[in-house]
């Protein structure tokens, strides 16, 4: 049964499962809304690097930080389309766009981000892009263009949230999401574990993730990566186990969503990933890079896949499955 009605000790209740119990609890709803054996991979690209005005207390792309992150340009969309197409090759069905902005503005960058959009789609892939805040107005003309999913993750708690980012608030990241659903784009929208914050913060984003009316198509679950010369650099690094109760909570809350496994991989073994995917993951990115932190290269997941007996999932799978949820039994 999939519920947007869940109460926030009902998370809690789950969150704090025996772990063993609760990965068992995941893997079985896991496999009665998912092919198991299909775990969707995405691959994502800095489209323009550094530079950015926001605070992210995570992010070495913020300006006021020093760090390693050279600022660039917007890439030319020939680059962008060679990388596509090197993504689509290794397995990749999903293709998502980064950049360091604020927030979308109606220029010429947003226009040759339009074209971008449209050559990739036109490639068959599922195109996603992550360019901060935008108007519904924008939001319809990403979906003109092909816009398949839209990233915008809430990172943590609303409690927790200033402590992160006081550049923008969490009512705007609410309202980037809302113009992204008027605008008939699907969401992605997760958050990072890591931050500094409390189990309780991550209860809280995850009942908020799970109480949308609809509930995001993908959720990245994130390990923050420690980047010198950003303010979290000398944090802990995340425990594995963490990870796998993040993935397995929101794998019995959200049953039909897309539960990604992402930044955090490169200091994780392949047994690690293999609890994470037990435990109800079923996407991941692909490629050397996200964004400017490092990740596994696409032949270190093909072994991956190869020992696990994973394989990719198709190209818009979900909206071949769209009309069985639809009429899954959904709670009062």
């Amino acid at each position: 049964m999939i519920r947007n009605n869940w109460k926030q000790d009902e998370v809690e209740n789950i969150y704090n499962t025996p772990l063993l119990e609760l990965i068992y609890k995941a893997a079985t709803i896991h496999r009665e809304f998912n092919d198991t054996a299909e775990v969707q991979v995405c691959t994502l690209l800095s489209i323009k690097t550094g530079g950015c005005s926001e605070d992210c207390a995570y992010c070495p792309q913020a300006a006021r930080y020093h760090t390693n992150v050279e600022v660039q340009p917007l890439l030319k969309k020939e680059d962008v389309l060679k990388y596509a197409g090197k993504a689509k090759a290794a397995g990749s069905t999903r293709f998502c766009m980064g950049a360091a902005w604020r927030e979308v503005r109606d220029n010429r960058d947003f226009d040759r981000v339009l074209e971008m959009v449209k050559e990739v789609n036109s490639m068959g892939m599922e195109v996603c892009c992550t360019l901060g805040m935008l108007t519904e107005s924008q939001a319809k003309k990403l979906a003109d263009a092909g816009l398949y999913a839209y990233n915008h993750n809430l990172d943590t708690s609303a409690g927790y949230y200033e402590e992160i980012i006081t550049t923008r608030t969490y009512e705007d990241r609410l309202r980037t999401l809302d113009n992204v659903r008027n605008a008939g784009v699907t969401v992605c929208c997760g958050g990072i574990i890591g931050l500094g914050e409390r189990h309780e913060d991550r209860i809280k984003m995850l009942h908020t993730l799970a109480t949308m009316p609809q509930h995001p198509e993908s959720v990245p679950i994130n390990a923050l990566v420690r980047i010198k010369g950003t303010p979290l650099e000398n944090n802990p690094k995340v425990d594995v186990w963490d990870m796998v109760r993040m993935i397995a909570t929101a794998r019995i809350l959200m049953p039909a969503t897309m539960v990604r496994l992402s930044a955090g991989r490169t200091e994780m073994s392949v047994a690690e990933q293999a609890m994470c995917f037990m435990a109800g993951a079923n996407s991941i990115f692909a490629g050397d890079k996200l964004l400017t932190t490092p990740n596994p290269t696409f032949e270190e997941d093909i072994m991956m896949f190869q020992l696990l007996g994973l394989k990719p999932r198709e190209a818009f799978k979900a909206e071949k499955l769209m009309e069985h949820f639809e009429h899954a039994p959904v709670a009062p």
